[in-house]
Formats: C-alpha cells, structure tokens, sequence
C-alpha cells in the first residue's frame, strides 16, 4: 500500500505532467492558431472587451478545437493537482493551527478562482462574448492569477522557513 507522502509526489508528478503539456503543447498551439494573441490563462492583467473579441477572432478553427478540448481538459484537472501539491507543504510544515488554516484557505480560493476562470473562458469559446462574461472572465484571470502568486509565496515562505529551522539546529 502506498504511504499518503508517495500518493502526495504522485500528484506532484501529476501536476508538473499536466502543466508540461499545457506549456509545451496547448497554450503554444493556441497562441500561433491566434496570430500570437496570448491565450486568456496566459494574461494575469486580464484583457479588455476589445482584446478578448480581437483574440476570438483571430482563433482559427484548430485552435478553437485545442481551446476547447485538450487544453479545457487538461486545466480540469491542472488546478485540483496543483492546489494538492500546494497544500502538501502548508500541511507538513506550518504547527500553527490557525496559520495552516489560512494559508490552507488562500490555496483552496486559488483553486477555486481557477475553475471559475475555466468556466467564464467557456462560456466566451461557446460564444457568449457580451460585455459582461468578458468582464467576468477577465475579472476571475486577474483573481486567479493573484491568489496563484499568494499561495506560492506562501509556499517559498513555509519550505524556507522550514529550512532555516532545520540548518539552526544542525549548527
């Protein structure tokens, strides 16, 4: 049987395999099948009605395709790998029980802003390009990528301060 700390690099391994692909495969892709136009994921400053229309527009079909199928899959399943992966150190690491909870929090509402982001970038590759879900989508990338780069400090913060407690009491 396998330890919760093996299943734990498991998902690590995961998270790292998905995001490859979605770096080296999808989001490229995407990107040239739109003229260079940056995928909506790839703008943590959000965009404008003006520049999500001009990406939607210059989508050809094949990237539309990759848009909506791989890449959708693969960032169903990218932010749940990456929040677990996350979380591992936060949980090994923090003795704060009230510390752990927060940064805890701040990794699930990463995760969550994350598939909200999925969801409003559907709705605008399914043709929904009011005013509105553009905002909306825009809105929920700059979230994301926000509370991405919060619950990653939190995680350089934790493993260092972890490290350093670990070479004090060598010396």
């Amino acid at each position: 049987m396998m330890s919760w700390r093996a299943a734990y690099w498991v998902f690590v391994l995961a998270a790292l395999a998905v995001y490859a692909a979605m770096v080296f495969w999808t989001l490229p892709t995407i990107a040239h099948e739109a003229g260079g136009l940056m995928p909506f994921d790839l703008r943590p400053l959000g965009y404008t009605e003006a520049e999500a229309r001009a990406f939607l527009a210059a989508l050809g079909a094949e990237g539309h395709a990759i848009y909506s199928g791989p890449q959708r899959i693969l960032d169903l399943l990218y932010p749940a790998l990456l929040g677990i992966s996350l979380a591992g150190p936060v949980l090994w690491l923090v003795a704060s029980r009230p510390l752990r909870a927060v940064f805890t929090c701040v990794i699930v509402a990463a995760v969550a802003s994350d598939y909200l982001e999925n969801y409003f970038v559907a709705r605008l590759l399914a043709g929904d390009i009011s005013g509105g879900a553009i905002a909306s989508a825009s809105y929920a990338t700059m979230v994301k990528s926000g509370l991405d780069s919060i619950a990653f400090l939190i995680v350089l913060a934790v493993s260092l301060h972890a490290g350093v407690l670990k070479w004090k009491k060598r010396t």
